[in-house]
């Protein structure tokens, strides 16, 4: 069954952010959608970056391969533009 987005983002946040990366100090609701994953905002690294991409390939079925620099961090920007790419992602499998 297809997910919406506000499951997505909530499948971002609990399974991949916090349970995969382990980040026990912060709750799925704390996240803010349009907040930065990296830098400022949850801070994330690149090794974080590769969980979070292993993540989505596991959760979601989402392959990244192929993908240049530039899209990539348009994408995983934040939760928002993660949840919307996996989106666009799942309705393109679907039809």
């Amino acid at each position: 069954m297809m997910k919406n987005v506000e499951e997505i983002k909530f499948a971002i946040k609990q399974n991949i952010l916090i349970d995969r990366l382990e980040l026990e100090d912060i709750t799925a609701e704390e996240i803010e959608d349009n907040a930065p994953l990296f830098g400022e905002g949850l801070g994330l690294d690149s090794v974080e970056a590769l969980d979070v991409v292993a993540g989505l390939e596991a959760e979601f079925g989402v392959k990244l391969h192929g993908m240049n620099q530039e899209a990539i961090r348009k994408h995983f920007y934040s939760v928002e533009t993660l949840s919307q790419f996996v989106s666009e992602q799942l309705s393109a499998v679907a039809n």
